[in-house]
């Protein structure tokens, strides 16, 4: 009787020798032969095994945005697989009092549709990037397989299809939580993201309250322009440019407008994208329903080449010191490439077009400082600033922060807001209640102490401003004086020489030198 010890011995040896013969059979055996072969056995296999598969790839061919057919059988088999699912992942989501689940990855669930039963597959798999690398680098490709009898074919692809992808959108509407997103620098993930939980709301934002509806109205108007853009013949896409100082409350704006519309937000960050091609790709994988946000627009690129220049030259004596060179890709993350044309592209080019209902907001301190083309009509459509506090965002202030709707101090503060100003920050900064001892008496008391001292500071700032200049032009005036002095003086000196023995001018008199003789004076080189 053959020993165990031996039997694994003989085993082990027919294991190297048929994936030998297998290796071999890979290598010498032509490829045609080997798909025509696999053609057959496919064809033999069909006669055999009953069963029709679908994969449903979780990005499309191209690999350039993800499948919502991916994204609705993924919401609808969530509801499956709480129930008959063995292995489960889980998430929560805002305002649900239970988890959602999923399925995890190589997890099978059956579904039953007008009697007929179906089996889904979440397959998840790595496959080697193409790009040349001694550090070959592989990406996750997930993937839904359905596998169904091939008598029900007809009621697969006529109706439960339709079904799945329906009862996917609805689920996923139901679960949707609003998310902030940024753009992830390096390999890997284009987007990562948060929950956006924001509570700024038009209501809360103190700003003039006719501006603030229009801005209302307008967004209202663009949520429901679909067939109005599609009859004009504009992608579904609208920009907005809000400019002023720090503090009046921009970045709330772009929180408010996400509330009231119930978008995604894309926080943008230009410094950390590559080139033009890295910023398009960015741009295909937004969903619709999103806000991109480029933040301080006049700082995030510089579209000159001076920073980079300025860069190459500090860098330049820290190499001196550095004797080890930078790896390429090291220097490939921290030099942006991504020039003004491509920027405009992005905006309002061809590839802009992709996803729909979509809004583009810039924000910055200094508008005088964008390119034209930039913030032109037709790119950021609606203008909007944001100034220094208002009497009526001071009401709106007042209100949220103090349940205040009329003072008797009013009127004093009214009279202040218009003779300095202050931002929307500031004002809230000293309306809010810091302890239990506070009340709205002493904060609106402690606000018009601050725009006193405001006021007081701006004067004062201002009569400084004033003799500085006053200097200025005191010192350059008295520059202008003595360039002129000099330049007088110079011509007094000159000595003019006529060409004749007895005549010399000089100083504007005639045979006269001071301090020289005119026979010491030379004409031509000759003596007199």
């Amino acid at each position: 009787m053959m020993k165990m010890g031996e039997l694994w011995t003989q085993l082990g040896s027919v294991t190297a020798s048929m994936m030998f013969a297998y290796a071999m059979f890979k290598q010498f055996f032509p490829d045609d032969l080997g798909n025509i072969l696999e053609k057959y056995t496919q064809k033999l296999v069909g006669y055999v095994y009953p069963y029709i598969q679908i994969s449903f790839d979780e990005y499309t061919v191209e690999f350039l945005r993800r499948s919502e057919v991916y994204s609705s059988i993924q919401s609808y088999l969530s509801t499956k697989s709480s129930t008959r699912a063995k292995r489960l992942k889980a998430h929560d989501v805002k305002g649900s009092k239970a988890l959602v689940l999923g399925m995890d990855d190589n997890e099978e669930v059956t579904d039953e549709f007008q009697g007929i039963k179906l089996w889904w597959v979440s397959m998840k798999s790595a496959s080697k990037k193409s790009s040349f690398s001694f550090y070959p680098e592989y990406e996750d490709r997930k993937q839904y397989k359905l596998t169904f009898h091939r008598r029900h074919r007809d009621i697969v692809m006529g109706s439960y299809l339709d079904h799945v992808r329906q009862e996917g959108k609805a689920i996923a509407v139901s679960n949707r939580q609003r998310k902030l997103y940024i753009n992830n620098t390096g390999k890997g993930a284009k987007w990562s993201h948060v929950v956006f939980e924001h509570p700024a709301t038009f209501e809360t934002l103190a700003m003039d309250p006719k501006e603030k509806q229009s801005i209302i109205d307008d967004l209202m108007k663009f949520s429901k322009g679909k067939d109005y853009y599609k009859k004009i013949g504009k992608a579904w896409k609208r920009g907005y440019l809000l400019y002023g100082p720090p503090g009046t409350g921009k970045s709330t704006m772009i929180s408010a407008m996400s509330n009231l519309m119930n978008y995604d937000v894309y926080d943008l960050e230009l410094t950390a994208v590559k080139d033009n091609t890295e910023l398009r790709k960015l741009l295909i994988d937004i969903t619709a329903k999103a806000i991109i946000v480029i933040e301080d627009i006049d700082c995030s690129l510089d579209l000159t080449g001076q920073r980079k220049k300025k860069k190459q030259e500090e860098e330049k004596d820290g190499d001196e010191k550095d004797p080890i060179p930078k790896r390429p890709e090291e220097e490939e993350t921290t030099t942006s490439k991504v020039t003004l044309s491509g920027l405009l592209n992005f905006i309002d080019g061809i590839w802009s077009a992709c996803g729909g209902e979509r809004l583009i907001v810039f924000t910055t301190n200094h508008v005088d400082k964008l390119d034209p083309a930039l913030i032109r009509r037709g790119r950021m459509d609606k203008h909007i600033q944001l100034s220094y506090c208002c009497f009526g965002a001071f009401k709106v202030l007042a209100r949220n922060y103090l349940d205040v709707e009329s003072h008797e101090l009013f009127g004093t503060i009214e009279r202040l807001l218009g003779e300095t100003d202050m931002t929307p920050a500031d004002v809230a900064e000293n309306l809010m209640l810091k302890s239990d001892t506070e009340d709205a008496d002493s904060c609106l008391k402690s606000l018009i102490e601050a725009l006193e001292a405001a006021k007081v500071e701006a004067r004062v700032k201002a009569e400084e401003e004033a003799r500085k200049k006053a200097e200025e032009e005191a010192r350059v005036k008295a520059e202008k004086e003595e360039k002129e002095k000099a330049k007088s003086g110079n011509s007094k000196d000159e000595v003019k020489c006529n060409g004749t023995k007895d005549e010399v001018k000089c100083n504007g008199t005639k045979d006269e030198l001071k301090g020289t003789s005119v026979a010491e004076v030379k004409e031509n080189g000759v003596t007199p």
